[in-house]
């Protein structure tokens, strides 16, 4: 679905916002956004998409969300959560590709 939201919309006009609850996932979900599929299983196998990707706990992302909802949607995630490593995981990806 991603792909086809890139072809129709172009890369230039989509962010990707993840949820994912730890630093591995996001890590891997990030670098098939960005890279391609590194298991080359997927529909992204060899399509780098260049897309991107966010965790919706990074501080750029939080501070554009509605306190209240993220308060009543996301604050006891973030107290649950490796923040700083699933940050980390998502900058190494950005970096590699920056």
């Amino acid at each position: 679905m991603v792909k086809k939201l890139a072809e129709e919309y172009g890369k230039d006009n989509l962010v990707v916002i993840l949820g994912s609850p730890d630093a591995d996932s996001s890590e891997l979900y990030a670098e098939t956004l960005v890279n391609g599929d590194p298991s080359w299983m997927g529909p992204l196998a060899g399509v780098a998409l260049k897309l991107p990707v966010y965790h919706i706990m990074e501080p750029e992302i939080k501070a554009q969300v509605d306190p209240s909802i993220y308060k009543e949607q996301l604050e006891l995630m973030e107290i649950a959560l490796d923040v700083e490593q699933i940050v980390k995981g998502l900058n190494r990806v950005r970096q590699e590709t920056a």
